[in-house]
């Protein structure tokens, strides 16, 4: 008798509060406006503001909502807004982190990682604690204590990709985590959006 193959670990899931915070704030203010137009509009209004939300929710949803990172032993799987990239490790050559968070495939092809943003101003802050960790001769330290509280050297998204990093280079060589990247595109995004910017047109067009 064989035995059951041992289940997958966890994801590990990385997403935007902000991104959720805003895309809350977008579509409350989208279902106010558009409930006032659709009820109590007159002539066309309520069928281009039916039109318009059919675009405009979809799109929120993608960049606010959707985006998010899924990182376990076997493979990293990125949702973006209009697109889902799944790399198993062995896949993954580096990351990088500038002005955005990214990771590249053993091709040299560039996937952006939209659920892990860059704030300059965490990174500043980062830095500053760094700073005086050295000059308190503890440079290597990731953290600062300072009024009886821990302060980070490392940015929030930047100690991210840190434990991306480490992942990636710890499970790299299993044989679960071999393969090839794999793309799929987000129809649930394109369909609802591209339908309702057809009948924002047509109705546009009908005057």
């Amino acid at each position: 008798m064989t035995s059951a193959p041992t289940p997958s670990t966890a994801d590990r899931i990385y997403r935007s509060s902000a991104g959720i915070a805003g895309g809350v704030v977008l579509l409350a203010l989208g279902a106010w406006l558009g409930f006032d137009a659709v009820f109590k509009g007159e002539g066309r209004t309520p069928w281009l503001a039916l039109a318009g939300l059919l675009l405009v929710v979809p799109l929120v949803v993608a960049f606010t909502f959707r985006p998010a990172v899924f990182a376990n032993e076997e493979r990293l799987r990125i949702r973006n807004p209009f697109r889902i990239v799944t790399l198993p490790w062995a896949a993954v050559a580096s990351f990088r982190s500038g002005f955005s968070n990214e990771v590249f495939d053993q091709a040299g092809t560039k996937y952006q990682l939209w659920s892990i943003p860059v704030s300059l101003r965490d990174r500043k802050k980062a830095q500053r604690n760094l700073a005086r960790a050295a000059a308190a001769g503890d440079p290597g330290s990731s953290t600062l204590l300072t009024g009886g509280r821990e302060r980070p050297t490392r940015s929030l998204g930047d100690r991210t990709m840190d434990d991306l990093r480490e992942l990636q280079e710890a499970r790299a060589g299993d044989p679960g985590a071999q393969g090839e990247p794999s793309v799929r595109w987000a129809y649930e995004i394109f369909a609802p959006a591209a339908a309702g910017a057809l009948l924002l047109i047509v109705l546009i067009a009908l005057g």
